[in-house]
């Protein structure tokens, strides 16, 4: 049997707030954001500059991925091994992703993630992204 993963995305009930990230950190911490692979739009979709690109990001215990936006940029992160937070501009409180979750991130949202815990994350990212 095939576990499914839980979408666990969205911010609790009773949570969801605009958040203006005033704490929001800027800058990357302990973390390895490696492509493990990716494809060219154009050739497949006619979809031009993009990639669909697949990243393992490593977040060490105390470690940051920061603020971004995903204005024209959706993604899809699975949690592998470890326990992040997320810190999202729809929600009022973290949304803590233990392994397994997967977080969808779509145009509208900006956020950031903190590794809380005692090891790393491991997380997986697809996501679209245009060529610079």
């Amino acid at each position: 049997m095939i576990a499914t993963p839980a979408l666990a995305g969205s911010c609790p009930a009773g949570k969801t707030a605009a958040n203006p990230l005033t704490d929001a950190q800027t800058m990357p911490v302990g973390v390895t954001d490696d492509i493990v692979g990716s494809v060219d739009l154009q050739k497949e979709l006619s979809f031009s500059d993009h990639d669909l690109r697949l990243r393992r990001l490593v977040v060490q215990p105390g470690g940051v991925v920061p603020l971004h936006s995903h204005a024209g940029r959706p993604a899809l992160i699975t949690v592998v091994s470890g326990d992040i937070t997320e810190y999202r501009s729809t929600c009022s409180v973290g949304i803590d992703h233990p392994a397994g979750d997967v977080a969808m991130e779509s145009d509208g949202i900006s956020h950031w993630w903190r590794n809380n815990g005692s090891v790393p994350a491991v997380l997986l990212s697809a996501d679209v992204k245009d060529r610079d």
